[in-house]
């Protein structure tokens, strides 16, 4: 049987992990990316796994866009969607001439300082930034996306501190999301990465999205907003800890 890039058994191990990263990223909105790369990698090449996430964010991203249209708060973006861009293809230009390391170390301190302040001040009690805060955090979060793919936490950081409701939060997020998806696949397309055998893999992987993201998305709506402010802060944390390592 032809599985793309997985053997029978490295298909269902991948096929757990993928199912396990999309049900959080169903119930907070974001972390599928870092789950399924940092597992993936120990069953095929980190240039082979890359690609094959990215087509899984994408559909995962359009579909919880799609479902959270009317939720997203379009009058918290526009800073963050323009810079989120430009840092996108800062990123890609930097990728071209240097090393990425540093700047994901960077990233992951800034990261792991932000939850060690947000676990001290509480969630709910987060000082509510500007929303010029935007251009900083959004260009930083498209520069390190398209160095390393993981590039969310620091719009996260920025959304959280707007102080959403959950499910605004959880929407405003895809559709930064999306515009990541789409600048990310020109370049992938561009650079000859979205081989063939990842979009099979990608395929194959599909039921493993769709079912993560039916089992999060009702665990959304049951979780209480103080318990998904101290959730997003965990995988934030694993997240700035990953960069670093």
């Amino acid at each position: 049987m032809h599985l793309g890039d997985f053997t029978a058994p490295s298909y269902v191990l991948a096929f757990i992990i993928v199912f396990f990263a999309f049900g959080i990223r169903g119930m907070l909105g974001f972390g599928s990316g870092l789950i399924s790369v940092s597992l993936l990698i120990f069953l095929l090449p980190v240039k082979v796994v890359v690609p094959i996430v990215f087509l899984l964010d994408t559909v995962a991203s359009l579909s919880l866009g799609t479902y959270d249209f009317k939720e997203i708060r379009w009058n918290e973006l526009p800073w963050l969607w323009v810079f989120t861009i430009l840092g996108l293809v800062g990123g890609a230009w930097v990728l071209k001439l240097l090393p990425g390391d540093q700047v994901t170390l960077f990233l992951g301190v800034f990261i792991l300082l932000y939850v060690g302040y947000a676990f001290i001040v509480k969630p709910e009690r987060l000082p509510q930034v500007s929303k010029v805060w935007g251009a900083p955090l959004g260009f930083l979060g498209g520069f390190i996306g398209s160095l390393y793919g993981g590039g969310g936490p620091s719009i996260v950081a920025y959304l959280q501190m707007r102080h959403l409701d959950k499910r605004a939060f959880r929407a405003s997020f895809q559709f930064i999301a999306i515009t990541d998806s789409v600048v990310r696949g020109t370049l992938y397309f561009l650079l000859g990465l979205l081989a063939g055998s990842a979009v099979i893999s990608a395929l194959w992987l599909l039921p493993a999205v769709v079912l993560g993201l039916w089992i999060g998305n009702r665990l959304h709506f049951r979780i209480d907003a103080r318990r998904f402010q101290y959730l997003v802060l965990l995988v934030l944390a694993a997240t700035g800890l990953k960069l670093m390592i």
